[in-house]
């Protein structure tokens, strides 16, 4: 069987374009990742397996449950990927059409670990030098960790940044065990 990315992307890829020429990104976004979260619901999903119900059932209760979250081009791609079998790839779709989304706005999400709460001073500070070095608008989630001891740990993409105490610490650790 073909891997999950490799089904949902043209999936992802039309929904993009056709978001992209409405200038209408950011509602695509809100739309398919509340159905990824809609079809990701373990009562759901097994709703969605039953062989019992047929392609008119799978698409009513995935459009009820939706609701007015969905415009009508919204209800036509689920229309489209239950028709097509694929509605459970729906959570890998929103996940490369926000992909697609931050490289057309030029914006990367990372995430901040710290080790205690930041300021809106210190993380704006930080967004700035990270904007600067990524060359992105940074999306920053903050988590604090006070297992870092101190410092903070950030991610941005496949990228890590760790400049914690407690990464510090196992540095030596390590330097001192060769």
């Amino acid at each position: 069987m073909a891997e999950i990315s490799t089904i949902a992307r043209p999936y992802a890829e039309a929904a993009f374009e056709l978001a992209r020429q409405d200038g209408r990104l950011a509602a695509w976004s809100q739309m398919l990742g509340f159905c990824a979260a809609v079809v990701a619901d373990p009562k759901v999903a097994a709703a969605l397996d039953n062989p019992r119900l047929d392609v008119a059932a799978r698409e009513s209760l995935v459009l009820s449950i939706a609701g007015d979250r969905l415009d009508k081009e919204g209800r036509n791609f689920v229309r489209v990927l239950v028709e097509a079998g694929r509605v459970g790839v729906l959570p890998e779709i929103a996940v490369q059409f926000d992909a697609l989304k931050d490289d057309a706005e030029s914006t990367a999400k990372a995430l901040i670990e710290s080790a205690l709460p930041l300021t809106g001073a210190e993380l704006a500070d930080l967004k700035g030098a990270l904007e600067k070095r990524f060359g992105r608008r940074i999306e920053a989630t903050v988590a604090v960790d006070p297992g870092l001891i101190g410092g903070a740990r950030v991610t941005v993409g496949d990228a890590v940044i760790d400049g914690s105490v407690q990464a510090k610490l196992a540095a030596m650790s390590a330097q001192l065990r060769a």
